[in-house]
């Protein structure tokens, strides 16, 4: 269960390095918004909006629920998911409501919670270790530890798989070696919203220096550094009126 809130924590490019990580490993995925009623707070239908931008950002092949984790309904929205010899794993960042959606499941107060800072909704690290817990209709759920900072592991191709409608458009592109940057022609550009095309670019770059082996970051270094004094001599040159 991928847990984000719907308050300040509510971040679509997080969310989109939640899948990545979640992509490469072969389980299911189910984004879960929590703090619905802090939502409905702000407009009768600011739940609604969100889970449409949500679905507009990754697709519809990802189920997205929309919960207050603190209301006993919490657990029958997720009913689908309880059944005996399954586990879920909650993954979000601090204050996301995580140990609360942990302890409506269990119907107990096992795990420790705590208030959020007002200015970012960022929690304190109350949970500092994943815990197992079985439920009593025989599912087990994993409470983990808040991500702050978070790096996937993620090939290209599931980047592709991921950015499925990014992957579909590249074929109408005028160059077949587009990298949907500045080039004429380009399809990708064209349909796809900046924040998410500015994600997608982030992600393959990050994943295409982890690929790459010691002695090749070494030497894409040396050129960075080689470039940089270049570019500064350039400028230092043109100040000078040389």
């Amino acid at each position: 269960l991928l847990v984000m809130g719907l308050d300040l924590d509510f971040n679509l490019p997080r969310l989109e390095r939640y899948l990545a990580l979640v992509g490469g490993s072969g389980v299911l995925p189910v984004v879960v918004l929590t703090k619905a009623d802090v939502a409905l707070q702000a407009g009768p239908h600011q739940v609604q909006q969100r889970m449409q931008e949500v679905q507009a950002r990754i697709g519809h092949q990802v189920e997205v629920l929309a919960l207050d984790a603190r209301q006993p309904g919490a657990s029958s929205s997720l009913a689908a998911y309880l059944t005996p010899g399954q586990t879920l794993v909650l993954l979000g960042s601090s204050g996301a409501g995580k140990s609360t959606l942990t302890n409506n499941l269990l119907g107990s107060t096992t795990q420790d919670t705590g208030a959020v800072r007002e200015h970012d909704s960022r929690g304190k690290h109350t949970t500092t270790s994943r815990s197992l817990h079985r439920l009593p209709g025989g599912a087990c759920v994993i409470d983990t530890p808040g991500v702050r900072t978070l790096r996937p592991d993620v090939d290209a191709q599931t980047l592709g798989q991921l950015f499925e409608d990014i992957s579909a458009l590249a074929d109408a592109c005028r160059f077949r070696d587009c990298q949907h940057q500045q080039e004429p022609g380009c399809a990708v550009r064209a349909q796809i919203s900046p924040a998410r095309l500015k994600n997608y670019h982030k992600l393959l770059r990050e994943s295409r220096r982890d690929a790459m082996s010691a002695l090749e970051r070494q030497g894409q270094l040396a050129q960075w550094k080689v470039r940089t004094r270049a570019g500064r001599e350039r400028l230092q040159a043109k100040r000078e009126g040389r």
